[in-house]
């Protein structure tokens, strides 16, 4: 990871201003300067880095950046020339850091693009940028200073809140809801039908999708992820939940505040996923299941019963995390037990033939 500034001005902050912005605690030359930041292999003289994970301390002694943002416990008896600034969340003082040395993203300028397609009774707040190619269908309401992106679709009667950002080719389909600082990644699909149908001999027919989706403020949406309308009422994402790239939300499922749900997660009709649950890259989620609050799903999983608040699953299928890593350790002795069982049937034939063999006794 190389972060250092393309553009714009160039920074300069002591190792004292770096910890007075991020609540910290110098650990050697607080005069020292730093004018960029990187990752800890990449990182030069003069730039600042990160240790978030004990596991690479071993980072600590071939860095030839001048300053690392990490805890207390990270830090060496032997420092040599490298100073530390002393953190209790080096990951989230880093980022404070990359936003002072980097400058965000260009943003369109405001206003509607000369090829950008506006209907009527659209309503656009102040603000608002709209790229070229983008349509906005009638009806739709656009918030404050809100960006839609070269060919973001907008459909009839969308509501999107104030400072939302729609990347480039995103789709909005009529009726959906999107609320304030709601972030939506590139390619994808908001209110896509759901996947319903009913089988009358061995043909499929098409059952009639007519609720919405409704995404709460600050929800982040990854890149080429689908969420579903619901058959009847909505499709909910709630406040804060952050959605990775390539995940697959089913039409009447509802999202609790505060969740995350990593790439390539699949979650199937109707199911409850609670706040502050976290699913792990490539889980899958029957229907109509309820996952609780604080709930712990690891990657791969496929969850096929109700979880409960604060429990820890993994496999497929899920079950309490400890008990699927205690098989999985007991997997890994079959060959050695296969072996033993085999050593025991050959010296079980041994000792029959032996017996046969032997004359009875007087």
């Amino acid at each position: 990871m190389d972060v250092r500034r393309p553009t714009g001005a160039p920074v300069e902050l002591t190792l004292d201003e770096v910890a007075r912005a991020v609540g910290g605690q110098v650990v050697g030359d607080g005069s020292a300067v730093v004018k960029g930041v990187a990752g800890i292999r990449e990182a030069g003289p003069g730039e600042l880095t990160f240790l978030a994970n004990s596991k690479y301390r071993r980072e600590l002694r071939e860095t030839r950046a001048t300053a690392v943002l990490l805890t207390q416990v990270d830090v060496p008896e032997d420092r040599g020339e490298l100073s530390f600034v002393v953190v209790a969340e080096p990951s989230l003082a880093f980022s404070r850091m990359v936003e002072r040395f980097t400058p965000p993203p260009p943003r369109p300028p405001v206003g509607i693009h000369a090829l950008a397609v506006i209907g009527p009774e659209v309503e656009l707040g102040a603000g608002v940028s709209v790229g070229p190619h983008t349509v906005v269908e009638p009806g739709a309401r656009i918030g404050s200073r809100t960006v839609l992106y070269p060919g973001v679709y907008v459909g009839h009667g969308v509501r999107i809140g104030d400072d939302a950002v729609l990347h480039a080719n995103v789709v909005v389909l009529h009726g959906s809801i999107l609320g304030n600082r709601v972030i939506v990644h590139p390619g994808a699909v908001i209110g896509s039908d759901g996947f319903g149908y009913v089988l009358v001999g061995n043909q499929a027919v098409k059952v009639p999708q007519q609720g919405i989706v409704e995404i709460e403020d600050d929800v982040e949406i990854g890149a080429n992820t689908t969420i579903d309308r619901a058959r009847f009422d909505r499709t909910r994402i709630g406040r804060g939940s952050k959605i990775d790239n390539l995940c697959q939300i089913a039409h009447n499922v509802a999202i609790g505040r505060s969740s995350f749900l990593a790439a390539q997660v699949g979650i199937a009709g109707s199911s409850q996923i609670g706040s502050g649950v976290m699913l792990g890259g490539q889980v899958g989620v029957s229907g109509h299941l309820k996952v609780a609050d604080l709930a712990r799903v690891a990657a791969q999983a496929g969850v096929s019963r109700d979880v409960e608040p604060g429990e820890s699953v993994a496999g497929h299928p899920a079950m309490p995390a400890r008990q699927f890593w205690r098989m999985i350790a007991q997997a890994k002795k079959l060959g050695e037990l296969f072996a033993q069982v085999e050593a025991l049937a050959t010296r079980v034939e041994d000792l029959e033939r032996n017996a046969e063999d032997d004359p009875p006794a007087a």
